[in-house]
C-alpha cells in the first residue's frame, strides 16, 4: 500500500484482516496526518446520511461511480466498523458524525491498533520514485534514499536507501495530486489524470468594511458568483482573509474548475437575508419609521443579522450613522435594501481550508472497476481515496470515499 492516509490505511487493514501481508509505505514521517488534523482537530468521520444514491449525490466529480461502491460500504458501515472497536460516533445538527471524544487521536488510535492487530507492516519515510511492473506480474517499487537523520514516528523508521520492494498486488493511495506529480506512479502504469485544480477553499476578499468583522457568522446565507452561474446556501462566516463556511465551501467544491478558469478573481454577491427580498424589508423599514422612529438606525439591526454587521452594512449602503429611522429617506431604503440582498465583493484569490484540503482531478473513473477499486489497465493494481477524480463537498463525505474505497480495494486485495 503506498500512502498512510485515511483511504491505504483502511485498505491494509481490510486485507490483512483476510489474511494478506502488507505493508504501507509512507513518505513523511508520521502516518494519518489529514485525519489528525480535519475537522479542527475533532476528526469529521462520515455523514450521517444513510441512502447511497442521497450520499452519492454530495461529490461534485465520483458521485455515479461511488453508488455501487455505497451500497457496499456505507456510512452505517463505517459508523458500526469503528463501533465494533469501542469508538462511538455522534451526530451533530447539520449530520456532520465525529467521535464522541471530539478528538481526532481517537480515531487514529484505533485505526493503529486495529493495524497493528491484523498484523500490516507500517513504514515511513519511504517515497517511492518508481514503479515498474514485471514480466511475471509482480510490481517492483524503488524507494529513496530518505536524506539526513529520520525523526521519531510510529512504525518502522529505517533509511532506505535505494532499495527495491517486491509485491503481487499494489495499491495507490497517494492522496489529491494538486501538484501532477503526485499522480506519475498512476501515469507510469499506463493511467491518465483528470487535471488537478484545489477544491473546498475560501474566498479571499479585500473590503475595508469586511476585515474588522472577522469571527462574524450567520445561519443562513445566499452566495452566488453570476460568472460561473453558481449559487448556494447555507452558513457564511467572515474571516480576517475574506469569506468562509459552508456556504463558500460548498460552491468552491462544486464551482472548482470553472472557479480555476477564472483564476479566482471574480465578482461575488451576498444575500444576507435569503428567506426575504427588498420588497419585504423596505415593508419593515416603514414600520421601524413607525414604531422605532428616534432611534439610530445603526442601533436597530433587522433579525437576525448581527449588531456589528448590521452597522457596516448600514454604513456600506452610503447612510450615515447618525442617521434616525424616522429620517430615512425612499432612495436611501432602496440603497440598503439592495446591499442587504445583494452586496458586492471583488474575490481576489483563494486560501485552502487548512482542514478541509481537497483536490478535484486525479485518476480517470473510466481506467478504474469500482466493483474492485483494480485498474482496468494494469491487473494488480488498485486505487483508493483522493488519488481517485473523486471529491466531496465538506462534512465527512470525502472521508467516506476514503474508507468505502480502501475497504473495497483492500478485500479485493486479499481475495
Amino acid at each position: 500500500m503506498v500512502g498512510g492516509g485515511a483511504a491505504g490505511f483502511f485498505a491494509a487493514i481490510a486485507a490483512a484482516e483476510q489474511g494478506a501481508d502488507v505493508t504501507v509505505l509512507e513518505k513523511n514521517a508520521r502516518f494519518l496526518d489529514k485525519v489528525r488534523i480535519s475537522g479542527g482537530g475533532r476528526c469529521n468521520v462520515t455523514h450521517a446520511c444513510f441512502e447511497p444514491r442521497e450520499f452519492a449525490a454530495r461529490y461534485p466529480r465520483g458521485g455515479q461511480a461511488l453508488l455501487s461502491p455505497f451500497s457496499k460500504f456505507s456510512a452505517r458501515d463505517t459508523v458500526a466498523w469503528f463501533e465494533a472497536r469501542g469508538v462511538k460516533l455522534k451526530t451533530e445538527n447539520d449530520g456532520r458524525m465525529f467521535p464522541v471524544t471530539d478528538s481526532s487521536e481517537t480515531i487514529v488510535n484505533c485505526l493503529f491498533d486495529a493495524a497493528k492487530k491484523a498484523g500490516v507492516k507500517l513504514r515511513l519515510n519511504c517515497t517511492v520514485e518508481s514503479v515498474v511492473k514485471n514480466a511475471d506480474g509482480t510490481f517492483e517499487l524503488t524507494i529513496a534514499p530518505h536524506p539526513g537523520p529520520l525523526p521519531a514516528g510510529r512504525g518502522e523508521g529505517e533509511k532506505a536507501a535505494g532499495e527495491s520492494l517486491f509485491c503481487d498486488r499494489l495499491l495507490l493511495a497517494t492522496g489529491g495530486c494538486r501538484a501532477v506529480v503526485a499522480g506519475q506512479l498512476a501515469v507510469s502504469l499506463g493511467h491518465t489524470l483528470a487535471t488537478p485544480v484545489p477544491s473546498l477553499f475560501t474566498f479571499q476578499i479585500e473590503s475595508p468594511w469586511l476585515r474588522p468583522l472577522a469571527g462574524v457568522s450567520l445561519e443562513l446565507a445566499e452566495v452566488s458568483i453570476p460568472a460561473a452561474k453558481l449559487r448556494e446556501r447555507g452558513p457564511l462566516l467572515v474571516t480576517h482573509w475574506g469569506l468562509s463556511g459552508p456556504a463558500i465551501l460548498k460552491m468552491s467544491a462544486w464551482g472548482a474548475r470553472a472557479l480555476h478558469d477564472l483564476n479566482y478573481q471574480f465578482p461575488l454577491l451576498v444575500n444576507w437575508l435569503p428567506e426575504s427580498n427588498a420588497v419585504k424589508i423596505i415593508q419593515e423599514f416603514q414600520t421601524r419609521r413607525e414604531s422605532a422612529g428616534a432611534k439610530l438606525l445603526v442601533n436597530v439591526p433587522l433579525f437576525p443579522l448581527t449588531a456589528r454587521l448590521w452597522e457596516q452594512l448600514v454604513l456600506a449602503a452610503g447612510i450615515a450613522r447618525d442617521t434616525r429611522w424616522s429620517a430615512l429617506t425612499r432612495t436611501q431604503s432602496q440603497a440598503l435594501a439592495q446591499q442587504l440582498t445583494h452586496t458586492e465583493f471583488r474575490v481576489t484569490g483563494k486560501s485552502l481550508n487548512k482542514d478541509e484540503f481537497v483536490t478535484c482531478g486525479g485518476v480517470k473513473l473510466a481506467e478504474v472497476n469500482f466493483k474492485t477499486m483494480e485498474s482496468k489497465r494494469c491487473p494488480g493494481l488498485f486505487f483508493a481515496g483522493e488519488l481517485l477524480d473523486v471529491d466531496g463537498i465538506t462534512g465527512g463525505f470525502n472521508f467516506q470515499a476514503a474508507w468505502t474505497t480502501g475497504f473495497i480495494a483492500g478485500n479485493a486485495m486479499a481475495a
